[in-house]
């Protein structure tokens, strides 16, 4: 199993990503730098956060554009896993491999702090290593991260379970006040219609420690225990 780290000018959290994989996953993985145009050695990929091209125009668009998305959107029909973790999740978006868009925060600012967060659907890839309607937390960072999607795609997103996570309050409402940027039905995640392709704004590498939490819970970790789980059974057919 090989999992690819994709690198883009200004992504930040790289490092934090491999860690999980390499130290705490014991799977091989690689960075790849956006120029690259193949990845048939890979069996997953993950777009990690931080600020590609410096959010130039708008988060992510840019990114899109480079050589490895072509060959990450013929990576995406042979119904591999690809995770976008933030600024991935922007560049998914941006690339149409997710649906919807990514806007600035409803309070116009950064925002950086632990969110208490549902799984929608745990009959998922990325999140059957969780019960249904687990509540976990995560720490989100970020400015363009106002989920957004039209009456009739919110509806199809329903319908048909991309909602992956939502943010919740305390007691696991999605009220307005447990929504920390104003996103849509406070979605905090979804995926593509197959399911392979996932995008979050929450940070899942940085709940993966227990040191790094401040309730000491790893929450995180399951999201990539998910993942190499699903591939382990997918490479054993």
């Amino acid at each position: 199993m090989n999992v690819a780290i994709i690198q883009f000018p200004g992504t930040n959290c790289d490092v934090d990503t491999y860690r999980i994989f390499s130290n705490l996953l014991k799977v091989d993985v690689s960075f790849i730098w956006h120029n690259e145009n193949d990845l048939s050695n890979f069996d997953a990929v993950v777009l990690p956060g931080g600020f590609s091209y410096g959010d130039r125009l708008r988060a992510g668009v840019i990114a899109a554009h480079s050589p490895v998305i072509q060959e990450l959107k013929k990576f995406s029909l042979k119904r591999k896993p690809i995770i976008g973790i933030c600024n991935g999740f922007q560049i998914l978006v941006e690339s149409e491999l997710l649906p919807g868009a990514l806007l600035k925060n409803s309070n116009q600012k950064f925002v950086c702090k632990w969110v208490d967060l549902k799984v929608e659907n745990n009959n998922n890839i990325f999140t059957n290593y969780f019960k249904s309607n687990s509540l976990i937390r995560m720490p989100i960072a970020h400015n363009e991260g106002r989920y957004y999607v039209d009456t009739d795609k919110l509806t199809e997103l329903e319908r048909n379970n991309q909602i992956i996570l939502r943010y919740v309050d305390s007691t696991g409402n999605a009220s307005v006040q447990g929504n920390p940027n104003g996103s849509i039905s406070n979605i905090a995640a979804v995926s593509n219609l197959e399911g392979n392709v996932l995008g979050l704004m929450p940070h899942p590498e940085r709940a993966s420690e227990s040191i790094l939490s401040p309730d000491l819970s790893t929450n995180g970790l399951g999201l990539f225990h998910s993942m190499i789980h699903s591939l382990e059974v997918l490479l054993k057919k």
